[in-house]
């Protein structure tokens, strides 16, 4: 699988797109706000004077309502804080970054409105936003161009399927799996955990020169809570279920079971060690903090049910949703794997097992939020 080619999330404002199917990532971003606050004032007070101009990337920025969220924000920080100073407004390099497959058009459709808000609200003409595209695991940007980089809900997607599990390899080590699990062979597990450590030593690598010294990054990312890559709360329940929609499917003659077994996410939820780990060893940067936070997979739908029957109905119903949430994500990679034919009944199959699984069990996503500083 080309994952650069291929992965992207869903286009367009239908039922099943990314700009419908998003609330999680939302308010993923809500929560990182005190964070992102923190790091906007670092750059502009521990400076003797509010730098003239600022370059600001938002890396895997996607496209719908989240993607100018926080840039929006970013721009509300700085505003106000000159506004508290009395400094100029500074002129702004927004660079949105995503894959080349990512809905661009989207975006550029929506930024004449929103530079005129600017313009209208705070009276500035010094915005300027581009569209970057291609892959942040390599250099993006010009040396030293960037003060803020933000990234959000995407750098738990690897470069690549780990080496020996890609389509082609020769033999099968995660038979009836599309990620880790609990039975998956140590050597599956050691593919994934060395293919993350690569990307993400290059993803800070890449970074590293394109920064301001004292400039800062803030990474919000899908992780888990324990160094055991198997822990539940490392999102490999949703793959297993997953997994298992598609063997309903292979028992009803509509999937073969060897595409199962050739398919591998490449996807990894790193533990809070990883990453300090990697950053310490790549040497450019300073950990600041490394928080967690949970939050449940069907955070994004309310309730007031009553009975423990309207509970169970509206946990199915529930399940549907998430299984919408995860397909405006992955369906590219799906589809592209097992045909577009199948799409529907396999995500329907899955809603109703995430929905079961509701039922039995609370289930969280763990997000590691990682707030960096360019050493000088």
């Amino acid at each position: 699988m080309e994952v650069m080619q291929v992965l992207h999330m869903n286009y367009g404002e239908g039922e099943t797109s990314y700009a419908k199917n998003s609330n999680i990532q939302r308010k993923i971003i809500s929560t990182t706000n005190s964070r992102l606050k923190e790091a906007i004032l670092n750059i502009m007070c521990n400076n003797k004077k509010v730098p003239e101009s600022i370059g600001i990337a938002d890396l895997g920025c996607s496209s719908g309502p989240n993607t100018l969220m926080v840039v929006t924000e970013i721009i509300n920080i700085i505003y106000a804080t000159c506004r508290k100073t009395g400094s100029s407004f500074p002129e702004l390099r927004i660079s949105l970054n995503d894959l080349p497959g990512n809905d661009f058009n989207y975006i550029f459709r929506s930024l004449p409105k929103f530079i005129q808000k600017i313009k209208e609200e705070k009276g500035s003409e010094n915005c300027y936003v581009v569209g970057v595209p291609g892959s942040f695991y390599g250099r993006r940007f010009p040396n030293k161009s960037l003060h803020f980089v933000h990234s959000s809900s995407i750098l738990h997607w690897l470069s690549q399927v780990p080496f020996g599990l890609a389509t082609n390899a020769r033999t099968t080590l995660n038979k009836g799996k599309l990620y880790i699990s609990q039975t998956s062979p140590s050597d599956v597990i050691k593919a994934y955990v060395s293919q993350f450590q690569n990307d993400f030593s290059l993803f800070l690598r890449s970074r590293s020169p394109e920064m301001v010294p004292g400039g800062r990054m803030l990474l919000s990312l899908m992780g888990r809570s324990s160094i055991d890559p198997t822990i539940e709360d490392g999102c490999y329940y949703q793959w297993e279920l997953l997994a298992h929609a598609l063997s309903i499917l292979v028992s009803k003659g509509l999937v073969e079971e060897e595409k199962i077994d050739s398919f591998n996410a490449p996807y990894y939820a790193p533990c809070p060690e990883e990453l300090k780990i990697a950053v310490e060893n790549e040497g450019s940067f300073i950990v600041n903090c490394i928080e967690a936070f949970e939050i449940e997979w069907d955070a994004s739908v309310s309730s007031n049910s009553s009975t423990q029957c309207e509970d169970k109905k509206i946990l199915l119903s529930r399940g549907q949703q998430v299984a919408k949430t995860i397909r405006a994500v992955v369906e590219s990679m799906v589809e592209n794997h097992f045909g577009n034919e199948i799409m529907d009944d396999l995500f329907s199959i899955y809603g109703d097992l995430v929905g079961d699984f509701l039922y039995k069990k609370k289930a969280v996503y763990v997000n590691l939020v990682v707030s960096l500083t360019r050493k000088n």
